[in-house]
């Protein structure tokens, strides 16, 4: 689940996602067992103000690549389920009893009054989307953003997937933001600076002339769902924080087809691009290590949901 920053982005010319995404009915929001361990917000609904380290200690980071593998299966599976005619709300079914069955806390759910336990987000919404009883259409595109609590850290990763037979543009539109972050967390080392994420993935999205979100963006993520790290995925020069060995973070790049300006429906919640045309958006949980960025968010055997979409990165 990204940050939100700020608005920006040139006018589009591209043609809208048509039909438009049209809100669909909510189910009641499901229950969690007693035994399974909350997040402080999970009862209140708010957070409160971080006050968590952006580094992780052995044991904590341990931890995360348990949380993580779990969240890796959650979206595998979630994904094995995407087709013409599926419900974003069962979807959520889904994750929210795989996450229980993982003996975790689905992370949406109750945070700052999110009603669903995870996020989908089809065609032109950019991200945070409320499950519903809208069924995917052939040809849709859709992130499934999946957060799991458990062992006292957060995992949180994100996918693309397409449903059914989806049109050229939108695909490539898939496969070059998986490419951004791909080259994104190739381009960062332990101590370098925060800049080199936007770097790698603006440079990445305009050389395909797409645009790049910057409302939304990545965080420090670890015992707290958002720490007080932000991860922009432009390039900024002043953005010198250093990623410094231990320190935990998402990277989730959002590229769009048009402009990347957005619009948030009155739910409070659903993000879309104004212009109306598609955007796309992957996910990783990363913790900075002396070699690099490792992927928390993958399963014991080094999989993932990104890997079903195979790019070459150039």
């Amino acid at each position: 689940m990204a940050k939100r920053k700020r608005r920006n982005g040139p006018v589009s010319k591209v043609a809208p996602s048509l039909p438009p995404v049209t809100r669909g009915l909510l189910s009641p929001t499901r229950r969690v067992p007693a035994e399974i361990e909350r997040p402080p917000y999970a009862v209140s609904g708010e957070p409160g103000p971080s006050v968590s380290s952006v580094t992780r200690t052995p044991d904590e980071i341990a931890a995360m690549r348990r949380t993580g593998a779990a969240a890796a299966e959650i979206l595998l599976r979630a994904g094995d389920i995407v087709r013409p005619g599926t419900t974003t709300d069962e979807i959520d079914r889904l994750v929210h009893d795989l996450s229980i069955e993982a003996g975790g806390y689905p992370s949406p759910l109750n945070y700052r009054g999110f009603k669903k336990s995870v996020c989908t987000s089809v065609n032109e919404v950019i991200c945070h989307g409320v499950p519903d009883s809208r069924p995917l259409a052939d040809g849709d595109i859709i992130n499934i953003d999946v957060t799991l609590f458990r062992d006292g850290v957060h995992g949180d990763t994100s996918a693309m997937f397409f449903v059914g037979d989806v049109d050229a543009e939108s695909r490539r539109l898939v496969e070059v933001t998986l490419e951004s972050l791909m080259l994104a967390i190739a381009a960062v080392t332990p101590g370098g600076p925060v800049s080199d994420i936007g770097k790698a993935i603006e440079r990445h999205a305009a050389k395909h002339r797409f645009g790049v979100v910057r409302e939304f963006i990545g965080h420090g993520v670890g015992t707290e769902f958002h720490t007080n790290l932000q991860i922009p995925h432009y390039y900024d020069r002043r953005l010198t924080t250093p990623l410094e060995t231990a320190t935990s973070f998402t990277i989730e790049p959002m590229l769009t087809l048009g402009a990347p300006d957005a619009a948030i429906w009155d739910d409070g919640w659903t993000a879309v691009t104004i212009d109306g045309t598609r955007t796309a958006q992957f996910e990783h949980t990363l913790v900075m290590a002396e070699s690099g960025a490792e992927r928390m968010t993958v399963t014991p055997a080094g999989e993932c949901a990104h890997d079903r979409l195979p790019v070459a990165v150039v």
